[in-house]
C-alpha cells in the first residue's frame, strides 16, 4: 500500500489502541516504541526534500494529534506542502471531537476509519478495506480516486 500520490515523506508515530486485526503495521502499536524527535526536527527533514508531500502514518497520529497538529502547522508554513494523515479514527468521530479535529485545518487529506479483514481489498488506491474514506480537506486535492468523499465547502 502507497501512503499518498506521488514521492512522499512518510513520518510514522508510535501508538495505536484500534489494534485493527490484519493490520499492516501491528510494530507500531506500542505507545512507547519508535524514537523520539523534535518536531522541529522533523520540519528540518520535510524541508530539505523539496520533491516530496508529506504523510503522516503510524500506529495512529491521532494519539498524538497536539504533536502532529504542530508539525503539520510548521511544515504548512514555512513549505506549503500537501499533507496526508492516515487515522483509525473516521470523519464524524474526529469532528465530534475538539481535541482531535484540531489538526483538520492543517492537512489536505485525511484517510480515515480501521482497517477491517474482512472488508480487505488489495484493488484500492492507497487504503486497506472499502470501508476507510479518503477525504479532501482542501480544494486543491482534487484527483478523483475511488472511495474519495469530496466535502461541499471547504474549510
Amino acid at each position: 500500500m502507497a501512503d499518498g500520490p506521488g514521492f512522499r515523506t512518510s513520518i510514522y508515530c508510535a501508538g495505536c489502541a484500534h489494534a485493527c486485526e490484519g493490520c499492516h503495521n501491528p510494530q507500531s502499536w506500542d505507545f512507547k516504541g519508535g524514537k523520539e524527535m523534535e518536531v522541529d526536527d522533523l520540519v528540518e527533514v520535510v524541508a530539505a526534500d523539496e520533491l516530496s508531500n508529506v504523510t503522516f502514518s503510524g500506529g495512529d497520529p491521532l494519539y498524538q494529534v497536539e504533536a502532529f497538529t504542530e508539525l503539520a502547522r510548521k511544515i504548512k508554513e514555512r513549505t506549503g506542502k500537501n499533507i496526508w494523515c492516515y487515522t483509525g479514527f473516521t470523519y464524524e468521530e474526529i469532528l465530534a471531537n475538539e481535541r482531535l479535529s484540531q489538526i483538520l485545518p492543517y492537512i489536505d487529506t485525511l484517510v480515515e476509519g480501521p482497517f477491517i479483514l474482512s472488508l480487505r481489498d488489495t484493488s484500492l488506491r492507497f487504503r486497506g478495506s472499502s470501508n476507510q474514506r479518503i477525504i479532501h480537506l482542501t480544494p486543491q486535492e482534487e484527483e478523483e480516486i475511488p472511495g474519495t468523499v469530496k466535502l461541499r465547502e471547504y474549510r
